[in-house]
């Protein structure tokens, strides 16, 4: 004998969503009760879970080159970190150069830079670095890393109160990363194209375009009154344009 459905109350419905606020479903952003730091974009902040870089977490910036816009990317929120905690640069390609924070309105006397001799001293400088929580925000560049390495890496990063961004080459994007948030950066006309390889809800279709006032001809397409549609060009190309301002 069929029975008729039972109606559902309403009082029956809010009582089943409230039973599954905690449970995270996999087609929406993550949210959750940690820590997160504004990226400054709100493209980007828009994209990622609690709506910025997380705390206590390695977060991975896979770059085409070095100097197309990834320190520029980080700026907003070196600023705010700078403010009353240090911030430590592992193995930069390039040398620090106190006259760009100053502009960048970077406290340049929290910033501190470290050029460990080797790789395995580098990894071992970040990871004391996590564990003792003397800084605020560490920004470690390496080219090879090894599985257990980064295992190691996020393991420090969630013991302590630290915004932790590790720098690896795009090739590296098919390794699997224990890392929660991974993201790509490619050179784009007045910014950088970002994709989000990796983060906690569903995948990104398209890449983010994140304009950057200071890089090559972003002043010229954020001055204009009206919204001038960006065009990306070919890498070769952009990777030139970029040559005479990589910060």
């Amino acid at each position: 004998m069929l029975t008729p459905p039972l109606t559902i109350t309403t009082a029956a419905e809010q009582a089943g969503l409230l039973a599954m606020r905690d449970v995270w479903r996999a087609s929406e952003l993550a949210i959750s009760r940690s820590t997160t730091c504004t990226t400054g974009h709100l493209a980007l902040d828009a994209e990622l879970p609690n709506s910025g870089w997380p705390r206590s977490a390695l977060v991975e910036v896979l770059l085409q080159q070095a100097g197309i816009g990834e320190m520029q990317l980080l700026k907003p929120a070196m600023v705010r970190l700078s403010t009353n905690q240090r911030i430590a640069l592992i193995q930069p390609p390039y040398l620090p150069n106190s006259m760009t924070c100053r502009a960048w309105q970077v406290n340049d006397r929290n910033v501190l830079w470290l050029r460990p001799s080797s790789s395995a001293d580098a990894l071992w400088s970040a990871e004391q670095i996590l564990k003792n929580g003397s800084c605020g925000a560490v920004v470690l560049w390496q080219s090879n890393v090894r599985a257990e390495s980064l295992r190691r890496l996020n393991l420090a990063a969630q013991s302590t109160d630290t915004w932790l961004w590790l720098m690896r080459p795009l090739s590296a994007a098919s390794d699997a990363s224990p890392s929660p948030l991974r993201i790509a950066l490619r050179p784009a006309l007045g910014g950088v194209s970002v994709d989000i390889i990796k983060r906690r809800g569903p995948h990104c279709e398209s890449p983010i375009f994140v304009p950057l006032a200071d890089m090559p001809a972003g002043r010229q397409l954020l001055d204009k009154d009206h919204e001038t549609p960006v065009r990306r060009v070919p890498t070769v190309a952009a990777a030139r344009i970029a040559a005479t301002a990589l910060v």
